[in-house]
């Protein structure tokens, strides 16, 4: 089982599966959305059943971090938005 490892070069130091880029935000969003870790896992090379169970369990050993991630992500979504030259349907229409 990989290790739940957080680093500031990869994912802006999010908490990810070591050796991956996966996150478990990432992970935790899927099964929200109602996917099995084992429709989890076989999205992916390399991970295990065991990698998205262990994945869940630091999601909810963690509940504060992971509320904050979800804020930073939702304010960097905003961001991008907002400093969006075009809005996307206006795009379409002039292609």
């Amino acid at each position: 089982m990989r290790e739940i490892i957080s680093d500031e070069e990869t994912l802006g130091g999010a908490p990810r599966l070591a050796g991956t880029r996966i996150g478990v935000l990432h992970v935790y969003e899927q099964y929200q959305g109602g996917e099995t870790p084992e429709a989890i896992a076989s999205k992916y090379d390399g991970i295990s059943v065991a990698d998205v169970h262990h994945a869940l369990a630091y999601v909810f050993d963690n509940p504060e971090r992971i509320r904050q991630l979800q804020n930073d992500c939702g304010k960097t979504i905003e961001e991008i938005r907002e400093r969006r030259p075009v809005d996307p349907d206006e795009y379409k229409k002039s292609a």
